[in-house]
């Protein structure tokens, strides 16, 4: 079992946890690798701030100091923000490695939703999700984000996966490991810049209630995975996502021809479209993320509505059970 005194809660954290509030866990790749300085932190705060004002309570989870924290105060994002790509990039398998050098750390999908689990966090809200890679069937470039969804129970929402992997092949592995995959207010899943990926998606809800209701279903079966909910980029970014869709084409050519591969595809994907896009790809990025935000956010929201309410009944039912004895 894990040991939670490794990590370190932050009292809001902490507070809106212990009485039953909503919380939603943000990661810090996107803010280190995914993002340049000053853009980054204006727009790590810039979604803390949706989170709040949707009503819920913000958990940036990083790395400082080989310190897993569970919400950050500006210091801390800022720090993380400054340093940039010289942040170790940490996914699952790199928690124990940055833990133990004490190492500052930006958590990809996979560590951000373990953490996120381990304190007790349910909702997680990213941009899009890794996935299978193209030729993945010869290379086994599979993301850790997609073997995390299917063993640790978190909800995580995001714009579906990047337009950049194979698609359907990440849905068949999502499929294999069980996750219920669910898609916004569309029966297409969602890829990142644009909201048509070709692929049917496995389910659709239509409000953040039936999302809750989906989620809540999955946890009272015990069936111990996550779930993924993926929300279309808002209508009125599609015209700057099918530019940035167009120049991700351009930009795997030229990953190939330089042989950039790895984890260091994403970083190079993301500065090329970046340039070629004249940056409204961040633009892009930055509006979808903060749709994600405020979808996750009323997720939680009606979540904790639902686990109150599951609470409340189940002491009546105490009480009542109690009344009877006496009787």
């Amino acid at each position: 079992m894990a040991d939670a005194r490794l990590i370190r809660v932050s009292p809001e954290v902490q507070a809106a946890l212990a009485e039953g509030r909503p919380v939603v866990a943000l990661e810090s790749t996107i803010i280190s690798h995914g993002m340049p300085w000053p853009d980054n932190l204006a727009t790590a705060l810039e979604v803390e701030g949706v989170v709040r004002d949707s009503g819920a309570t913000p958990a940036t989870i990083a790395i400082i100091e080989g310190v897993p924290h569970i919400g950050m105060q500006r210091a801390q994002l800022e720090h993380i923000a400054r340093r940039g790509t010289a942040v170790q990039k940490v996914s699952r398998r790199d928690l124990p490695v940055v833990i133990a050098k004490r190492l500052d750390g930006a958590t990809t999908v996979s560590a951000t939703a373990a953490l996120a689990a381990l304190a007790g966090i349910q909702v997680f809200v990213t941009g899009g999700i890794g996935g299978v890679h193209r030729g993945g069937e010869a290379t086994m470039d599979v993301s850790a984000d997609l073997t995390e969804l299917g063993r640790t129970p978190v909800a995580v929402v995001c714009a579906g996966a990047k337009s950049i992997l194979d698609i359907p092949r990440t849905l068949e592995v999502l499929e294999t490991l069980g996750v219920p995959v669910a898609a916004y207010g569309t029966d297409e899943f969602p890829a990142f810049f644009t909201p048509r990926s070709g692929c049917q998606a496995p389910a659709r809800v239509d409000s953040p209630k039936e999302a809750a209701a989906l989620l809540d279903a999955g946890r009272r079966l015990g069936l111990g995975g996550g779930m993924l909910l993926a929300v279309p980029i808002p209508a009125d970014a599609a015209a700057e996502g099918a530019e940035v869709e167009a120049a991700i084409s351009t930009a795997l050519r030229e990953a190939e021809e330089r042989g950039v591969k790895g984890n260091q595809l994403t970083p190079f994907l993301l500065e090329r479209v970046r340039t070629l896009t004249g940056g409204r790809s961040l633009a892009a990025n930055i509006r979808l993320v903060k749709n994600n935000a405020a979808v996750g956010s009323a997720l939680a929201t009606e979540l904790a509505t639902l686990q109150r309410a599951a609470q409340a009944r189940g002491q009546s039912q105490v009480l009542a059970g109690r009344e009877r004895s006496r009787l």
